[in-house]
């Protein structure tokens, strides 16, 4: 095993120019012609790679992998020009690609991701971006190095409601936020966690190459709790219900507050596992002033954690509620902000809309491949704020409240928590080093 090593003015200013990661033309390693179809490597075909598959098959889908032969066969029957691939890294070896999309389970996403980034390749790449923060500080790397076009699939980032929540954080008609509450009912009903792991041992599917879906996972017998789905409860495999959800509900809170910086990051929840992630944790994460923000605490509640009753009152589940001096905003996960309370806000007038309304999440990502244009989720923003969420799983993991600085990716306080950063790599998956 190898172990890896305000408001408004805001719009225009240049951090927001960073985390739009806009990129003039002669940026690119390499950029496809504005008429000319990109030749595109889907890395994952199943389920949430199927949709984005689809979105994307407008393009020259040239070659395609899963670990399931049955999924990547069924997606070879709709682009039959391409060629297959059972493992990745195979397929990032075709000389002919230019971009590709990255939908496989959580361990995956920064070695492919990293592999495809060190080519030159635009990737379009799942949410959580990666496994762990020190992933997430590598992709930052080298996103700044490769200068190519970078989305996270996180497609709220361009709904319209969030649109509109970010204008009017930005524009002041709550005041200065003091907090957020963000809720997701998962895991619950959607996959189980606080499991130890299994002992028995169960026959593989077929269809299914257990040694490649490891990847870069320590070798163990195969398991249907792990596969399919199943795997986002497992640390070997996922971040749990912080890193499949926090990363949609909390991502307007993130953009708009520019939350970064240090952070001190507490986390609650059932004894830990050794193996899963829990049935439920609460989060706190205590940011201080960032230029002309004042500070601000973010509440994260999973499973069946629930808020003080007069926050639940108002706080829509799978949702945010923004807490500010002249008021609140709630939204629910595409929903629209609604301002509260009701009455004082009656005869508000709504800013005008600044932020540009999104082609659509694929196709903001495929015009980027093409010109150069902004991405609302480029790996310069997706990495930073995927690294502060995943500090929840580091806290409660540790048992620790824990002071993180990001310039430096240290925690200050507690240094052995500082293992949960980072992971280990089976022997020819390694990303660093």
């Amino acid at each position: 095993m190898v172990r890896s090593s305000g408001r408004r003015h805001f719009l225009k200013s240049a951090a927001f120019a960073c985390t739009a990661a806009t990129f003039s033309r002669s940026s690119y390693a390499r950029i496809a012609g504005a008429n000319e179809r990109l030749k595109i490597g889907a890395i994952g075909v199943g389920g949430r790679g199927a949709g984005d598959l689809d979105a994307v098959s407008s393009e020259n889908i040239t070659a395609l992998c899963d670990v399931d032969a049955d999924r990547l066969g069924a997606a070879a029957t709709r682009h039959p020009q391409a060629k297959k691939y059972a493992d990745y890294r195979q397929l990032l070896e075709q000389t002919d690609l230019e971009a590709v999309v990255v939908a496989t389970p959580d361990h995956h996403h920064a070695p492919a991701t990293v592999r495809a980034l060190r080519r030159g390749l635009h990737v379009y790449c799942e949410k959580p971006l990666t496994h762990t923060v020190e992933e997430a500080r590598l992709i930052s790397a080298l996103t700044r190095e490769k200068k190519v076009a970078t989305q996270m699939g996180t497609q709220n980032h361009e709904h319209p409601g969030y649109l509109r929540l970010v204008e009017l954080l930005q524009s002041g008609a709550i005041g200065d936020v003091q907090e957020v509450h963000v809720i997701t009912d998962r895991p619950g009903k959607w996959w189980p966690q606080g499991m130890d792991r299994p002992t028995e041992t169960a026959a593989v599917p077929g269809a299914l190459n257990w040694d490649l879906w490891l990847g870069p996972a320590a070798e163990r017998p195969y398991h249907p709790a792990y596969v399919p789905f199943k795997w986002r409860g497992w640390w070997d495999f996922g971040c749990g219900a912080v890193g499949d959800m926090a990363i949609h509900l909390a991502d307007p809170a993130f953009w708009a507050l520019r939350l970064g910086g240090r952070v001190k990051v507490t986390s609650r929840g059932p004894a830990p596992s050794l193996w899963s992630a829990p049935a439920w944790m609460e989060t706190k994460f205590e940011f201080g002033q960032r230029g002309d923000l004042p500070p601000v605490t973010l509440y994260w509640y999973e499973g069946e954690t629930k808020p003080k009753p007069e926050i639940a009152a108002e706080l829509p589940m799978n949702g945010s509620l923004f807490i500010g001096s002249k008021g609140r905003i709630a939204i629910a996960h595409d929903g629209f902000p609604k301002l509260l309370p009701e009455a004082q806000f009656a005869d508000f007038k709504a800013p005008a809309p600044s932020l540009p309304e999104s082609p659509g999440h694929h196709r903001q990502w495929l015009d980027a491949c093409r010109t150069g244009a902004r991405t609302g989720s480029a790996f310069a923003y997706a990495a930073p704020f995927t690294e502060i969420v995943l500090l929840a799983n580091v806290a409660y993991r540790s048992g620790q409240t824990i002071e993180f600085d990001q310039e430096t990716g240290r925690i200050l306080n507690a240094p052995a928590a500082e293992k949960y950063l980072s992971r280990e790599y089976r022997r020819g998956w390694e990303i660093t080093g």
